[in-house]
């Protein structure tokens, strides 16, 4: 009974909050659109009783997914929100494993300040770190100012409200979520193993590639979900640095749900972003499952 009872809090926790939600998500995804509250068709009204029912879900239908199907901008935006995210995730990788490599090779007294400075930003809100790349990459912000101050261009750079402004502040926002996975798994490798690549007429790149870089790959797989995942949805970034000219889906969520007030239609948009997050979802336990069988 007590295993059961622990097992059973986890599972009561995503009954309630991911679920149950999810289950009236799609449940208003199969509505239709209507002048009132909530802004959709059909409600279920159980003082009608068992025929109440039977024609709540007589009238769902699959409308909204064939219309999300038959508007190009829906699939483009799934097709640009992957391809954002996908550049963002190797981008991230590129910038957070020499990082994550050179704290795992610090001295020990050095790596817990090195992991604070890691850390450090999420003191801050993601709102306000956000907002400070707009002071930074505007037309009159501090990196033009500087980039004139030295002389290396004659007129300010247009970064603001472009593709590049969105991977600047994605790599900065989830750079640690790289950092951190990699570094864990560089931190447990055995030292002694590159030495004796080594020994053994190995240089310390070919070392590198043959040792370092196959050790830390659960570490490397995992920051990259931890990336992927959460970029494909993101709506702050892309609004605040990318401007229209960006496409996401995360954009078009919003513009869905606040503006238009087509909840339906968002529902159905947040499914099908919902579905397509599972395959890397169960990709990442399926390598986590691996991992843990290959330690034991």
């Amino acid at each position: 009974m007590r295993r059961l009872a622990l097992i059973a809090l986890p599972y009561a926790w995503l009954l309630a909050l991911f679920l149950v939600p999810f289950l009236i998500v799609f449940k208003i995804s199969l509505s239709d659109i209507a002048t009132a509250i909530p802004p959709y068709t059909p409600t279920l009204d159980f003082r009608a009783g068992w025929q109440g029912i039977k024609d709540f879900f007589s009238e769902l239908d699959f409308e909204n997914f064939a219309f999300l199907a038959t508007d190009s901008l829906y699939w483009k935006a799934y097709v640009s929100s992957l391809t954002i995210a996908f550049i963002s995730t190797i981008l991230t990788l590129l910038v957070g494993y020499p990082i994550a490599y050179g704290m795992a090779s610090a001295p020990d007294h050095w790596r817990p300040t090195l992991m604070m400075l890691v850390i450090l930003p999420f003191w801050t809100s993601f709102l306000i770190r956000v907002y400070s790349w707009m002071g930074i990459l505007s037309t009159e912000g501090y990196l033009n100012q500087l980039l004139l101050g030295l002389g290396l261009i004659s007129t300010p750079l247009t970064i603001l409200n472009t593709p590049t402004a969105v991977y600047i502040g994605i790599v900065y926002t989830y750079l640690p979520f790289m950092i951190l996975p990699i570094y864990s798994a560089l931190e447990r490798m055995d030292g002694s193993l590159l030495e004796a690549a080594e020994d053994l007429g190995c240089s310390r790149l070919t070392a590198f590639w043959l040792i370092t870089v196959p050790l830390s790959k659960t570490g490397i797989i995992a920051g990259c979900f931890l990336v992927f995942i959460p970029v494909i949805g993101e709506f702050v970034i892309p609004s605040l640095l990318g401007g229209s000219q960006t496409l996401m889906i995360g954009k078009v969520l919003w513009e869905e749900f606040f503006n238009n007030r087509d909840w339906p239609v968002a529902s159905a948009v947040a499914v099908v972003l919902l579905l397509i997050l599972i395959v890397p979802i169960v990709l990442f336990q399926m390598n986590e499952q691996k991992s843990r069988e290959a330690e034991q």
